[in-house]
């Protein structure tokens, strides 16, 4: 996505949705309709916060039908990188963003039997447009939410004014609320496909279970927008270009590229779809992924880096950019 044309919005709504979660409204600054996007689909929102630029993903969370407008919440994050802090204390109605065009990395399997949807907290977002698509289709689906409790749980009664207790199920983890993934998986129709999306461990928790339950690679899906995390800073040396950069210690290697002005390749900036795959021609230190996409061998060789999350463990790195 590296140099894709950008889209600039107004900010037409900010809502408290949930503790900690706001909902914000984008419209297009010109009034024109908005490009169209797919159930699952999201934006980069670029954040000019003095002299660093940070680029976070969010997922479109609004109706699929609706070109009027956007929709992204955003979970004000205790250790917030600067992207969350940013939208939720300083933008208003009637401010400016630049954003990109929808992007989807998260679909809708459109010849899957039935869909089932396991979200947590703030990663309920991309499931909201997927419901709606198919309650028009009249396709069948069901979703299993936790939160900590309903007040943390954005759009929950939204969801239970729209869906029945059949297609849907509340969990307060605060109340010792557990989804029980054995139990769901097992009474699921042939041809059905799962997704998730939500904190780190409970992804990979559910991923771990369906597995060991047989299902297939094919039928899995999961989201996932963490930003690479923080760690000793490095110097990267790029060996096309002929330059060389400082990557402090709260800065993604990503964001060092482009701070520099060097266009580096992206497209989740949450190390899960491997457009940011680049070539290591040394490094000094150890290299820490953070990726969900190199195998466990490819990260053993320390011949590749997912440069949007990952990072050296100090020293020097030089890349094939």
């Amino acid at each position: 996505m590296s140099g894709a044309a950008s889209l600039e919005v107004e900010v037409s709504e900010v809502a408290m949705v949930a503790h900690r979660v706001k909902r914000f409204r984008l419209v297009a600054a010109s009034g024109a309709p908005l490009p169209a996007f797919s159930p699952g689909a999201h934006i980069l929102v670029t954040l000019a916060d003095g002299p660093r630029t940070v680029r976070n993903a969010y997922s479109l969370m609004g109706s699929p039908f609706d070109h009027r407008c956007y929709q992204i919440s955003v979970l004000h994050t205790e250790q917030s990188r600067g992207g969350s802090r940013y939208l939720h204390e300083r933008v208003q109605p009637g401010f400016r963003l630049s954003i990109s065009r929808p992007v989807n990395l998260f679909p809708l399997a459109q010849l899957g039997r039935k869909h089932v949807f396991v979200a947590g907290g703030i990663g309920i977002t991309p499931f909201l447009p997927m419901m709606e698509e198919l309650n028009a289709r009249a396709v069948s689906f069901e979703l299993h939410y936790s939160s900590r409790s309903k007040d943390h749980g954005a759009y929950v009664s939204q969801i239970s004014r729209f869906y029945d207790d059949a297609r849907v199920r509340f969990y307060e983890t605060g109340n010792a609320e557990r989804l029980s993934m054995d139990r769901v998986l097992a009474r699921q129709p042939l041809g059905t496909h799962l997704y998730v999306c939500g904190p780190e461990r409970m992804i990979e928790d559910v991923m771990a279970s369906a597995k060991e339950a047989g299902w297939p690679a094919g039928n899995l899906h999961s989201e996932r927008f963490a930003g690479g995390s923080a760690g000793k800073p490095f110097t990267v040396a790029l060996a096309k270009s002929k330059q060389t950069i400082q990557v402090n210690e709260h800065q993604s290697l990503l964001e060092a590229l482009e701070a520099a002005g060097v266009e580096a390749p992206f497209l989740c900036r949450g190390g899960s779809c491997g457009e940011c795959e680049t070539r290591v021609l040394a490094c000094e230190r150890a290299l820490i992924h953070n990726d969900h996409y190199l195998s466990p061998d490819e990260r053993i060789s320390s011949a590749k880096i997912m440069i949007c999350v990952s990072r050296a463990e100090g020293g020097n790195l030089v890349l094939d950019l």
